[in-house]
Parts: structure tokens; C-alpha cells; sequence
């Protein structure tokens, strides 16, 4: 079992930052990846980022070079936002999977981002 709890969400105006942090509480759960997705309202849900145990890290190609994600230990993620825009406003998920490259088979509850123009 895992689960996830999400913290850093909020407003911020174009060209700003903010970091978000997960951190996962594991049961007999083999944690290999931890990430973020998001969505926007009327979208679905896209990848933003994500990493494994081993120090691979994944971007979306709207995010690379704003975004950094970076895994603080076993069980804890951040996501450094940088230079936000109005289109990176969402719902963000932390997500935890086993296997890299598979659909998250878990996810937190979200924290909202808000960019204003």
C-alpha cells in the first residue's frame, strides 16, 4: 500500500515559481517511481514528470527546462516550477508506481495551481 500527500500548491502570477512536494508512506509496497501528472479543467491528465530510484527522470516536453524534478530520499519527491504560465494552471497528482514506464497504479488526492496571466 502507498500513500501520497501532496503540499505546495497555490496562486501565483505569470513568470513566477512554486515547488511542490510529495512524500509517500509505504506498506509492503516496492516504491520505484515517484511523479507528478496534472489536469487542466477540460483535459486529461498528462505526465509532467517523474523519476525512479535509480536517478532516470522523465519530462514532458511543455515543462523541460522550467520544471526539475529531484527525489530528496527513497520516499520523498519535488517538483521545482519555474517560470509558470497561465497553461501550467491544473489539478497536480503525486504519483507512485513500481515499474518505470507504466501508468501509475497510485495517486494522491492533488494540490491546485493556479498562474495568473
Amino acid at each position: 500500500q502507498v500513500q501520497l500527500v501532496e503540499s505546495g500548491g497555490g496562486l501565483v502570477q505569470a513568470g513566477g515559481s512554486l515547488r511542490l512536494s510529495c512524500v509517500a508512506t509505504v506498506i509492503d509496497y516496492r516504491l520505484n517511481v515517484l511523479g507528478w501528472y496534472r489536469q487542466a479543467p477540460g483535459k486529461e491528465r498528462e505526465l509532467v514528470a517523474e523519476s525512479s530510484r535509480g536517478g532516470r527522470t522523465k519530462y514532458a516536453d511543455a515543462v523541460k527546462g522550467r520544471f526539475t524534478i529531484s527525489r530528496t530520499n527513497e520516499n520523498t519527491a519535488s517538483l521545482q516550477m519555474n517560470s509558470l504560465t497561465p497553461e501550467d494552471t491544473a489539478v497536480y497528482y503525486c504519483i507512485a508506481s513500481t515499474i518505470w514506464g507504466t501508468i501509475p497504479d497510485n495517486w494522491g488526492p492533488g494540490t491546485q495551481v493556479t498562474v495568473s496571466a
